[in-house]
């Protein structure tokens, strides 16, 4: 009993995310619906229903416009331009003649000209522009060397490889998780029916006293001891009862379904046990494909292109510009008097960096610093997967010796109940030794199912640390 009431600790850290069913994405719209589904059609469900891997393929798609984005730089851009000014005062100018070059006078240059006729306003200026000024037509520009630009390509194609592999490790951690909360789901079931089975049997060992207490055959403490050894058992009953309905909720959110979806598993955990040796023997400890070694990867890959982007802005960069434009000026009402004038320009542009006060330089440091981290990053993440996958496998190995020792511990107690049950029945056994036989037997059922739980998802985890599940092959399940 005590390593049931563990499994229901366990699963009580799933009342957390109950709330949260309630708003969960409806992948079945019948209510109070029953399936019976095997663990292969919950992860289909699963990759095509939860939000986390929809997010994930978002993000895939989103960078890949990014890198369209960086391609569109590459091409010619044209935009369209109109402006319109109105003169409120005029620019006045004035100017500084020589009279005397001109014959109108002996003075010298900057001397004070002659005397104005009566009337007359002195160094009057000359007022410039018109009223009206109207400009609009075309531009147009093209790169021709670009080759930090250019670089930048090469930028976006790494960052849609990194969101490509996070998109798998989204979908390699819900296969875990839905394979864990399967196996969960199996452990509750299973453990509800030994539950159930003890009480059945506790019920009717009562019943039994009842009717002999009834015919003077039995004691009142007889009846008394059966009915306190079947209702120490309902508690039990209840929390196994709970147990299964967590176990299939939790099982629910990560599938994406509604909760009135009821899902009945297509197998039990005594199923795993046939192929549970010839697994055992096919482990490998090859981790190349771990999702978090693979991601490292990329997002070193990426930090080495931007590195590559930062040199070079030492580069020299060329751009050819175009423009037609129209012109018009006018006085007095804007919308009247328009004189178009056209006039076009076509030319190159170079740019040559030479001083910046030494950002560029500074930013190469940084950039170069970063991918130094990420390669010792990856030198610890490696030293810790490989030890994580040893340990994995060891315990992988020694659930598979429980599981056969508990199996013969099970088959042992169900002999020994049933000897018991035999020598009670004749009279040669008292009912604490039937009691005490059928506690055993109860006892190791639960264990066998334990330890069969415990080999799977060592089995899951040791799949998730390796990164081998078969994506594919489960989104081509048939449901």
């Amino acid at each position: 009993m005590v390593q049931f009431i563990h499994i229901i600790m366990k699963l009580s850290k799933v009342l957390l995310a109950v709330a949260a069913l309630i708003c969960a994405p409806a992948a079945f719209s019948q209510a109070d619906s029953t399936a019976s589904l095997t663990l292969d059609q919950c992860i289909a469900i699963a990759l095509d229903s939860s939000p986390t891997i929809k997010v994930a393929d978002m993000e895939v798609s989103r960078m890949d416009y990014s890198r369209r984005e960086v391609i569109g730089q590459l091409l010619p851009t044209v935009d369209f331009g109109a402006t319109y000014s109105r003169m409120l005062a005029k620019q006045v100018m004035y100017m500084n003649m020589d009279f005397g070059s001109m014959g109108g006078g002996d003075g010298a240059e900057g001397d004070t000209p002659a005397p104005a006729s009566d009337g007359a306003k002195k160094d009057n200026g000359i007022k410039m522009g018109l009223d009206n000024s109207f400009s609009l037509g075309f531009n147009a520009s093209l790169p021709l060397i670009a080759p930090q630009l250019w670089k930048s390509i090469a930028v976006s194609d790494a960052q849609i490889l990194v969101s490509l592999e996070e998109a798998r490790k989204s979908r390699q951690d819900l296969v875990n998780q839905v394979k864990n909360a399967y196996y969960t789901l199996l452990l509750a079931m299973d453990s509800k029916k030994v539950i159930q089975e003890s009480y059945d049997m506790a019920a009717l060992t009562y019943r039994t006293y009842s009717d002999q207490h009834a015919a003077g055959a039995a004691s009142d403490y007889d009846v008394l001891r059966t009915s306190v050894a079947m209702k120490n058992i309902e508690p039990e009953l209840l929390q196994a009862d709970v147990a299964v309905k967590q176990a299939r909720l939790q099982l629910l959110i990560l599938m994406g379904v509604d909760a009135t979806f009821r899902i009945v598993p297509a197998t039990t955990l005594s199923d795993y046990e046939r192929d549970m040796y010839a697994n055992t023997l096919a482990l490998e400890r090859d981790y190349s494909n771990n999702a978090d070694l693979r991601l490292l990867d990329a997002n070193t890959d990426l930090l080495k292109r931007n590195l590559t982007v930062q040199k070079l802005a030492f580069a020299p960069t060329l751009a050819l510009a175009a423009n037609y434009n129209w012109t018009s000026m006018s006085n007095g009402s804007p919308f009247s008097n328009f004189r178009w004038n056209p006039y076009s320009t076509i030319g190159l542009s170079l740019s040559v960096p030479i001083f910046q006060g030494g950002q560029r330089v500074n930013r190469i440091k940084q950039a170069q610093i970063q991918v130094d981290q990420m390669q010792w990053q990856r030198t610890n993440l490696q030293r810790s997967i490989a030890m994580q996958v040893d340990l994995a496998i060891d315990n992988i190995k020694v659930n598979v010796q429980q599981i056969a020792s508990c199996a013969e511990s099970v088959g042992q107690a169900q002999q020994a109940y049933s000897i018991m049950d035999r020598s009670f029945d004749i009279g040669a056994a008292s009912y604490l030794d039937l009691r005490d036989s059928e506690l055993s037997l109860t006892r190791s059922r639960l264990a066998y199912y334990q330890a069969i739980y415990n080999y799977l998802v060592a089995n899951s985890d040791l799949e998730l640390l390796l990164g081998t599940a078969p994506i594919e092959s489960y989104q081509n399940t048939a449901l």
